[in-house]
């Protein structure tokens, strides 16, 4: 249902109309139900009662809304100096795709010497998935600007970018940083006003434009007109008209959804028509009206409550932007120990290779002089070229691990140089106790539940869906607008050649023509507002729907959802508390797997050491230190799986914990403006010893090398009698 009742003769009241009936509207507005106005704080969700923390308390002290930015998209192109400024195309930097110095500063005498401090700079220089999670600052930004103006959210990307290969390899198993994907994430802050079909974000009533427009128009019209009868143009066959036509309409919308329109129309025609008593005519008319809604769409809190979620939507991109950082760090930590198993692993098979190569030899020797039996022989050819096998398998793991160390911290390997240059990772891990296997488990969870970003993003979530509920509410009411309204009509020209004929033609004398007088441009502007001919009102419009059932069912609708938004903060709390938990009591029992392993490596290596003094004694088979140098080779896999595991859950644990960052001095506004030139401190490692490296040519080519030397035969020998 819907009428309109308009006065247009009260027009010297109007102001006073106006104002009353504005604040009738608010008393109406409580005496028909509450009206949701969002205030600048959001209600309390009354989180003790759940037993949840009112605030996220995020684990650092700037926030990257304040970051120094170079455009900052989230302010207007004023038109001063330059009138043309907001007309124009942002100056958004093109994608950089060169390597930092930094890179090409390690490549040294053909090889990148890489401790894991170089490589997370690395990664927060290069990485792609840093790269693009930084550029949803300026997309949040740009939703910002958007919803000053009244219009609707397009949305905010903020799942994790996992672009990135690598952080699970086959001898490291690494605990992932959380789903993947890079334009939504359950109930984040990429659910646009029209992105997600299944969700009320954006409901009510739509806000005002508060971005100011001026409409023109500017018509030169000449038209021949030919006529029917020639009665109506004074016995002119056709009849010969010229219009000027300049019109201009400004419209605005405010805050408190207020609507104000000023329409100046102007209009200037020459015509020969006898009957036209003026050529030119002058006519200009100008009216300005004010329309304030009073049920839907009253109030700043409604019609700003979008500028207020494209905040919140910064914040969960800021927040988004910590979560990517310690996922992408905890993933180049896994490709590094991946990277130093990897090595580390080489050597051994290096080792094993060598000690079973100095075997083979000692039992040739043995058997050219008649104390070493053939079989013995071929047993040991057979264990070197099982060793030869390993040791090329563990070769190109380790070549795929230097690629996947490559493609995390660089942007490009199109030079040779780098792309060839073999990676020697520089740090190992240290089995010093850190502050977290410290810490009970009570502490850790209270700490994780402060810092992390996943729960910093579901609060605000909750906030957004607080709006959201607000909105749909206020769509529940009925739309009822009061209008204000002034205008004028101002008529002038010139008295028409054709006058003193067309009075003639009527019997009158041409002097009477006078009295019409000659008026300039002036005096018609001038009578818009001197009353002359004055259009003045007030106007009540409304519209009640009868049933209002899709209303309903929005409203409806958003407080479901915000009730699954509550759950899924709570189910986020108890997946952290088990995350922790669990990853502790991994930490604890890495510790002393490492321990362990430490153990059995020495004991074996010993074992092994025993086992070839007695076979140089005679008290030992070929076959018995095989078997022991398999033992051996068992127990150092055994010890570089263990020291790696315990270093990628210790890293996995700072990720849950979200002290990753803090611990290892990286600042989160450096590295959103990508301006980070300082390698991290990162604790819990040490050099590695100085061991043999993994020398060029590879294996491979040595083994290439070998074939095309000539083997020696055995020689039979005779029974000693």
């Amino acid at each position: 249902m819907s009428f309109s009742v308009s006065n247009r003769r009260s027009s010297q009241k109007s102001a006073g109309v106006f104002a009353k009936l504005t604040a009738a509207a608010a008393i109406s507005c409580t005496l028909i139900g509450p009206v949701p106005l969002y205030a600048q704080a959001p209600p309390q969700m009354a989180p003790a009662a759940r037993g949840l923390p009112p605030e996220p308390v995020p684990n650092y002290t700037q926030p990257l809304y304040l970051r120094p930015s170079a455009a900052d998209f989230a302010r207007e192109r004023t038109d001063y100096p330059n009138p043309l400024a907001p007309y124009r195309p942002a100056k958004v930097p093109p994608a950089n795709f060169a390597n930092s110095l930094q890179l090409d500063n390690l490549v040294k005498n053909g090889r990148i010497y890489l401790s894991l401090g170089d490589a997370v700079l690395l990664a927060l220089q290069n990485n792609y998935d840093i790269a693009i999670q930084r550029l949803n600052l300026d997309i949040a930004d740009t939703d910002l600007l958007r919803a000053r103006a009244g219009s609707q959210l397009l949305g905010v990307p903020s799942g994790l970018v996992t672009g990135t290969q690598g952080g699970t390899t086959a001898t490291v198993s690494s605990v992932g940083g959380g789903p993947g994907g890079t334009s939504a994430a359950a109930g984040g802050a990429a659910a646009g006003s029209s992105g997600l079909l299944l969700s009320t974000n954006g409901a009510g009533p739509t806000p005002e434009n508060m971005d100011p427009s001026l409409t023109g128009l500017i018509e030169f019209n000449h038209m021949i007109q030919p006529e029917l009868s020639p009665i109506f143009s004074g016995g002119l066959p056709s009849v010969t008209q010229n219009t000027n036509t300049y019109n201009f309409t400004y419209n605005q919308g405010f805050i408190t959804g207020t609507a104000m329109q000023v329409v100046f129309n102007n209009n200037r025609q020459t015509t020969d028509n006898l009957f036209s008593f003026y050529s030119p005519s002058l006519e200009s008319t100008f009216t300005f009206t004010l329309t304030q809604h009073l049920l839907q769409g009253f109030g700043w809190g409604i019609n700003g409550r979008f500028i207020v979620q494209a905040k919140n939507d910064r914040r969960i991109a800021d927040s988004a932007f910590r979560s990517q950082l310690l996922y992408t760090v905890n993933q180049v930590e896994n490709i590094y120990w991946g990277l130093v198993s990897a090595y580390e692993d080489v050597q051994s098979k290096q080792r094993a290779l060598n000690q079973s190569t100095a075997l083979e030899k000692d039992d040739e020797k043995q058997l050219q002089i008649g104390t070493m039996a053939p079989l013995d022989v071929v047993n040991a050819r057979s264990g070197e070229s099982s060793d030869q096998q390993a040791l090329i398998q563990a070769e190109n793991q380790l070549e795929y691990q230097q690629l996947l160390m490559k493609q995390a911290i660089a942007r490009n390997l199109d030079d040779p140089a780098l792309y060839n240059a073999p990676v020697i990772p520089t740090d190992r891990v240290s089995l010093e106790e850190t502050p977290e296997e410290r810490m009970s488990a009570d502490e850790l969870v209270r700490e994780a539940d402060a810092n992390s970003p996943a729960v910093e993003q579901a609060i605000l979530t909750l906030r957004n869906d607080e709006i959201t509920l607000k909105g749909a509410k206020n769509g529940l009411l009925p739309t009822f607008d009061v209008s204000a309204f002034y205008g004028a009509t101002g008529l002038g020209g010139a008295v028409s050649p054709s006058c003193p004929i067309a009075l003639k033609e009527f019997g009158e004398s041409p002097s009477e023509c006078a009295i019409f007088g000659t008026t300039g441009y002036d005096t018609a502007f001038h009578n818009l507002f001197n009353s002359t001919g004055p259009n003045k009102g007030v106007e009540f419009n409304m519209n009640i729907p009868i049933r209002n059932r899709p209303a309903q069912a929005e409203e409806a609708r958003s407080q479901i959802e915000y009730r699954q938004e509550e759950m899924r903060l709570q189910q986020l709390y108890m997946q952290i508390r088990m995350n922790v938990i669990s990853e502790q009591y991994a930490l604890t029992n890495d510790r002393a797997a490492v321990t362990a392993a430490e153990a059995n490596q020495k004991y074996n290596q010993q074992s092994l050491d025993a086992d070839i003094k007695k076979l140089h004694l005679g008290a030992a088979t070929t076959a018995d230190v095989l078997e022991q140098q398999r033992a051996l080779a068992g127990s150092d896999a055994t010890l570089i799986a263990a020291r790696a595991r315990y270093a990628t859950d210790r890293a996995a644990l700072e990720q849950t914990v979200a002290s990753t960052l803090d611990r290892y001095g990286i600042s989160i506004v450096d590295a959103a403006t990508g301006q980070v030139s300082t390698p991290p401190v990162i604790p819990g490692i040490e050099p590695a010893r100085a061991e043999p490296e993994v020398t060029e040519p590879t294996q491979k080519q040595q083994l290439q090398k070998q074939e095309q030397q000539p083997q020696p035969q055995p020689q039979p020998q005779e029974p000693q009698g």
